[in-house]
């Protein structure tokens, strides 16, 4: 006698009931690793800018860095999906498109509980505050003020009584966030403040809040009936797609002028590779705005973008400092 693939399918076994080695996979897999990928990137702009300099290259510190920072993000995407979850946004989200918006879903799915979800950012946040010190020690006092604005801002973005994400300032806290991991992974390397950095981190962090605005539209009729107000809750979807637009022209204007006006080397303009894929996103965001669920193809070249921008603008960097 046959089984039907819906009595086949097996039984959700949660969080507690996994063995250790599973139950660590699953952990792993709600930090969504595969958003991760932009803080290491940032990082290596952060990294190639420090090179520029001539001051030296410290591998230990390099790994030390891209670690801390990815473990920073890592946290922040689970404390991120309990207060959504509390909130009710994730269940009320009926258009998200898997696995780029509506939260990792494990809470959704009985994979893990509520509790769970935020003992595990609970435990990330700890490790993360005493590796940072002991990565600040080694690298300067800067860097806790880096670090300290980091963490904040991670909370801010999703926790009571801020709740950034839910005020249309998410946009805005994202980019702040990964602007500073650009300072930061420079700071490690130079020992002391720079403009360089800040000047070359600024499109990336631009091209990073675009990943959120144009994530946030299909999410946006579950955001709204939870009273979450995001910029596409605010805006609407024409609003949202002009911005969206805006935001991909000015990242890639800034290179451009920065290197017309000698602010960034001219081995910045190899970041302008990403400009055809941040137009097709932006065409197919502008078309599609009000229909979410037909976003995905744009949601893939948003992060695209980002990625190439920033490994462009790394590998620029770092024939200036060769």
């Amino acid at each position: 006698m046959s089984t039907s693939p819906a009595s086949a399918a097996a039984p959700v076994v949660p969080l507690h009931a996994l063995p250790w080695p599973a139950r660590a996979a699953r952990a792993w897999r709600m930090t969504r690793p595969g958003f991760l990928v932009i803080t290491p990137v940032a990082c290596a702009i952060g990294l190639a800018s420090a090179t520029t300099c001539g001051c030296g290259f410290n591998a230990t510190l390099a790994v030390a860095t891209v670690l801390l920072a990815t473990l920073a993000h890592a946290a922040a995407n689970v404390l991120n999906d309990y207060e959504d979850a509390v909130s009710g946004a994730d269940t009320a989200n009926r258009g998200a498109i898997a696995p780029f918006t509506g939260g990792a879903g494990f809470i959704q799915r009985g994979e893990a509980s509520p509790l769970q979800t935020r003992t595990l950012a609970r435990l990330l946040g700890v490790v993360l505050v005493g590796a940072g010190l002991v990565l600040a020690a080694q690298a300067g006092g800067g860097l806790l003020l880096i670090g300290l604005a980091g963490v904040l801002l991670g909370w801010a973005y999703s926790s009571p009584p801020l709740q950034l994400m839910a005020r249309g300032l998410g946009e805005l806290a994202v980019a702040l966030a990964w602007w500073l991991v650009v300072i930061g992974a420079d700071y490690v390397q130079r020992r002391h403040f720079f403009w360089m950095p800040a000047a070359v981190g600024l499109p990336y962090a631009l091209l990073v809040a675009n990943i959120l605005l144009a994530n946030g539209l299909p999410d946006a009729a579950g955001d709204a009936a939870v009273g979450k107000r995001t910029l596409a809750v605010r805006l609407g979807p024409r609003g949202a797609a002009l911005l969206y637009a805006w935001l991909a022209l000015l990242a890639h204007a800034w290179v451009a002028a920065g290197v017309a006006l000698v602010v960034l080397p001219q081995a910045a303009l190899w970041a302008l590779v990403s400009a055809p894929l941040s137009l097709a996103a932006t065409l197919l965001i502008l078309r599609r705005a009000a229909t979410p669920a037909q976003l995905k193809p744009a949601l893939v070249l948003t992060i695209a973008a980002c990625v190439v921008h920033g490994v462009a603008m790394a590998a620029g960097l770092l024939t200036v400092g060769s």
